[in-house]
Parts: C-alpha cells; structure tokens; sequence
C-alpha cells in the first residue's frame, strides 16, 4: 500500500508542470493603467509629550575602607658635592692719577693733582695737591671796591704698608692760606691801606706716622698708636711746634668690648708769644656692648689742661651712651650723657676766623664742654630712607665770640674794625637737631639738616656771630653715572655783630645784625668718557647781601667751568 501510495503521487508531480504549460498558453489578459502608482498613507494623530525630570530614585552610598600604612623606604645614594667657589666682583679700574682744572670769575683759579700707585696687596703710596684762590673785588658800604682775595694751598704726600696682621702708615704735609682783612669800619674816612698791610699769611707743615693692627676679628686684641708733629708759622717771627701722641687699644672681654684711648700733645710758641709749654694729657677708658636691639658704652675721660697759666685744670668728662630699638630698623630710641674739650689752636682757629688781632691767635684758652645731655629718635623712614631728630642741652666754659677791634687813630696801635678780639664766657646751649635723607628714585637722591639754637650765657647779652637758627638741603640727580647733577640750599638765621672801641675789650658798638641769608649753589658734570668730564658750577646764588664779619661783605655770584682728567 504504501509503495502504491508513493508511485501515484510521484506520478502526479510530474504531469502537474505539463498542466500549468498548456493553461499558461492558452490564458491571456491585458491591464491598462490611467494614472502612475502612488503608494500613500493614511493620517494618523501623533501624541506630543514631555519627559518628567523628577527622579524618583534615591541612592545613599555607603562606603566602607580602611587605610593600612606602610613605611616607604626608597633607596638612594650619597654622591659628594662639590665644593661652591665663590668669584669677587669685578672690581673697578683705577687710574694713576687724577687732574681737575678750573676756572671763574673773580679771577678764580682752580687746580686739583692726584697720583697713587695702583692696587696693591703691598701698600699704597701717593700724593695730592690743591690750588684754590680769588683776586676780584668787593664793594663796601661807602661804595669803595678794595681787593678781597684769597688763596689756599695744600700738599700732602702719603704712603701705606702692609705687613704681617699690622700696617704702618704715614704722610708729609704742608698748608699754606693767605687772606686779605679788607673790611672795615666804612664810617672811617681816610683809610686806604696797601694789600702788604692788610694781608695775614699763615703756614703749617707737618708728619704724622702710624702703627696698628689689622685684625677683622673684634674678638682679637687691637690697637693703633701714632706719632704727629706740626709746625704752624706765620708772619712776624710768630710760630708754634707741636708733637702729639695717641694710642687707643680694645679687646673683647666676657662679652664686652673694653678698651682706652690715650693722648698726649705739646705746644711750644716762640719765645715772643709766650715762654714757656703747653699740653693736653688725656686717658679715656671704656666699655660697650650690643646687640640686635640695644647697646651701649659706659666711658669717661680723665684729662689735664695746661694752658697759658701757672696751674693746670683737671677736667673728667662721662662718654655714655645707650639706644634700643623701639620698632626695629624704624624707630630707635637713643640717649646720652658726655663732654669734651675744643682745642682753640690756631690751625683750627684760623678755618673760624683769620682775622684776629696780633698774638691773640696763639694766646686763646680752649673751651670746656662739661657736661651734654641729649636724646633723639632715629629710624628708616619707610620710603627709601633715614631721619633723625634729637635735643641737647650743654653746659659751656669759656665759649669763644669774636668782636670787631674799632681803636682811633690817637691811640698807639689804631685799628679799623678789620681785625677781631677774642671773647670767652660761660653759658648754656639748648640745641634741637634734626635730618633726614634718601632716594626718590633711582636717579635722584635728597638730604636735609636743621638746627635751632638757644644760648644763655653769664656775661654777654647775645652770642655775638652766632647764628639762632640754620637749615640746609641737597638734591643729587645721577643719570647713570653719565650725566651728574646737584643743588644745595643754605640759610643762616639772624646773627648779632658787634664791635669793641677805644682799648675796651668789651662789645660796645652797636653794629646792625646781619638778616638771615639764603644761598643757593648748583652744579653739573658730564662724563664723556671714564677718564674726561666736563664740570660747571654756580655757587652764591642770593637774593640779599651777605656780611660773614661785621663789615665783610662775601663774594656774591661765583660762576665756575672746567674739567677733570685721569689716567
């Protein structure tokens, strides 16, 4: 049954392709298309919404860990280091020597001679010399022009040795000034001296050497001894010798610096002035010590005066002095309490006054600081800067003034009022000081003082010459060490001038003060190379008359040209 099953259907799938033939040939049919197909979709709605941002899930982290340490120990390696070599600044260039010429109205010449050896760690050896004076003149008050030069020379030749830890230092000197005493009392009518008569010439040459020590430890002992000699001259068989000795020795000692400083000077005048010696002896022990926020010295001065009388005067002057800082490097406080002697010998006094009478010069006494108190502040000033500000009060013995000598023509000597006595008392100065100084940028610099003064004095009603009151200011301007600049201002309060008349050695003509004085001096200098600049100065820049003396009208405008040379 199943073989026939299987024979009969195969028999039918094979006549099935032959059917399907013969109908496909006999069956036909034609389509006709009016419009081209154009399959399309029906409308639906579309539903619009927004998803919701809110999240409805909440997770809560819970961490759990534990941090076990353990040491790192990294290898490395020691390798040396080789040692920093530390390389100077270049210095500077310096040149043999140095040559200033100059010259100005008034008939002013100027001459400045330099010559050293070059750096050396041997020594140094030198010498320098200066020629300065004028030959204009001036007009007094009763309108007559008298010659009022003057003239300044200097020569100094000098050297310096090195040697094991010390050094030994010495140099020759020899000044020489000459000033003319042409004011007077113009009320005189007659009065017309020649310039042989009127003119004081005066000279010192002298020598000092030194031996000290070249210890850059202040732990180590130091010292420094010298030995001087002067002799001053001028005309008449007028002259003095002095031979001057110092020593000052220090050492730290448990923390302290401690030391003294001992002194000895001579002076001889001719056999006309006075016959016999005078001297000053002095030894002055101390003690110091500082730190970043104080110090101090405790010192006096034990000294022996032996002036031109029969005893000698012992002086003890305290040297203490003591500062802390109230803010550091911006306000300190400081203070002290001492005393010195001024020694009036005519080498400093003539600087003062050229002026005086006769043997006068030779003969004054030196004036007894006894005793000074003062106290200040000092600090940085925050802007490039330092001030200081301070107030003293000092008990003065034998305060020296100088009074204009008027003699008439019927005593022996007759003197014009072109010539000073020398005049002491005692008295009291309350001094109130003060200064600052800095940088405005980097090209211009400023300094500036102050000074007001008070004396109260035993016999005289005023301190006759002295100023009340003076201030003083400086601007520099340095461009590069190219172009140099400077301006300085000068005033000099009020001063009472006086004068002494018919032998009595007491100020008795009343003579108008002299106002106070402003003066201004400018100054410039190019440098065209490092060896040659060109140089001008304007000094005496005032807007009234000065009077340095009683009947001394000053040179006023001073112009100056010229130029400096090294090689």
């Amino acid at each position: 049954m199943k073989r026939t099953l299987i024979i009969n259907i195969l028999f039918l799938l094979f006549l099935l392709p032959s059917a399907a033939q013969t109908n496909q040939q006999g069956l036909k049919r034609e389509v006709t298309l009016y419009n081209p197909y154009k399959p399309s979709l029906t409308d639906t709605r579309k539903r619009s919404f927004l998803p919701d941002i809110m999240d409805t899930s909440k997770v809560r982290p819970d961490f759990r860990y534990n941090i076990e340490t353990v040491p790192y120990s990294p290898e490395y390696t020691i390798s040396p280091i080789k040692a920093a070599s530390l390389i100077p600044d270049p210095l500077a260039k310096l040149y043999k020597s140095y040559l200033k010429l100059g010259f100005g109205n008034y008939i002013t010449p100027l001459a400045e001679l330099s010559i050293t050896n070059e750096r050396s760690k041997k020594g140094a050896i030198g010498i320098i010399a200066r020629h300065y004076s004028t030959n204009g003149k001036l007009k007094l008050d009763n309108d007559k022009r008298v010659f009022a030069g003057y003239m300044d020379n200097d020569v100094s030749l000098f050297g310096k040795r090195f040697l094991k830890g010390n050094y030994l230092e010495g140099s020759v000197d020899f000044m020489q000034k000459v000033r003319y005493a042409y004011g007077y009392d113009t009320s005189i009518s007659g009065y017309d001296p020649s310039n042989k008569e009127i003119r004081f010439p005066y000279q010192d040459a002298g020598a000092r050497v030194s031996f000290g020590s070249l210890t850059l430890d202040s732990t180590s002992f130091s010292y420094n001894f010298g030995l001087s000699y002067d002799l001053f001259f001028t005309s008449g068989n007028r002259y003095q010798h002095n031979v001057g000795l110092t020593g000052t020795m220090a050492k730290m000692y448990k923390g302290f610096y401690a030391g003294a400083d001992l002194e000895f000077q001579y002076y001889k005048p001719s056999a006309i002035i006075y016959s016999e010696g005078k001297y000053i002896a002095s030894i002055s022990p101390f003690l110091k010590k500082s730190t970043q926020q104080w110090s101090f010295k405790a010192g006096v001065q034990l000294l022996l005066d032996k002036n031109m009388n029969s005893a000698v005067v012992f002086h003890l002057y305290p040297d203490a002095r003591f500062s802390f800082a109230i803010v550091p490097s911006y306000v300190s406080f400081f203070a002290g309490l001492n005393g010195r002697l001024e020694r009036n010998d005519p080498k400093h006094i003539i600087d003062i006054n050229p002026y005086l009478v006769s043997d006068t010069l030779f003969k004054l006494v030196n004036t007894s600081n006894a005793l000074a108190v003062s106290a200040g502040l000092k600090g940085n000033t925050g802007i490039g800067g330092n001030y200081l500000i301070s107030a003293s009060y000092s008990i003065v013995n034998d305060m020296l003034f100088y009074t204009s000598a008027v003699y008439p023509l019927n005593v022996p000597t007759a003197l014009m009022g072109n010539t000073f006595i020398p005049m002491t008392d005692d008295g009291e100065i309350f001094t109130l000081h003060g200064e600052i100084n800095g940088l405005i940028n980097d090209k211009i610099s400023y300094s500036g003082k102050a000074n007001l003064y008070k004396y109260t004095l035993s016999h005289y009603d005023r301190p006759w010459n002295m100023p009340l009151w003076d201030i003083k200011a400086d601007v520099a301007y340095n461009l590069r060490d190219k172009i140099i600049g400077n301006a300085d201002l000068t005033i000099v309060g009020k001063r009472p001038l006086a004068a002494t008349s018919s032998g009595i050695f007491e100020p008795n003509i009343p003579v108008a003060d002299s106002p106070a004085h402003m003066n201004l001096n400018l100054g410039a200098e190019y440098r065209y190379t490092k060896i040659l600049s060109f140089w001008v100065k304007l000094n005496n820049i005032s807007y009234n008359r000065y009077y340095e003396w009683a009947w001394y009208p000053s040179q006023r405008f001073l112009f100056m040209a010229g130029f400096t040379y090294s090689l």
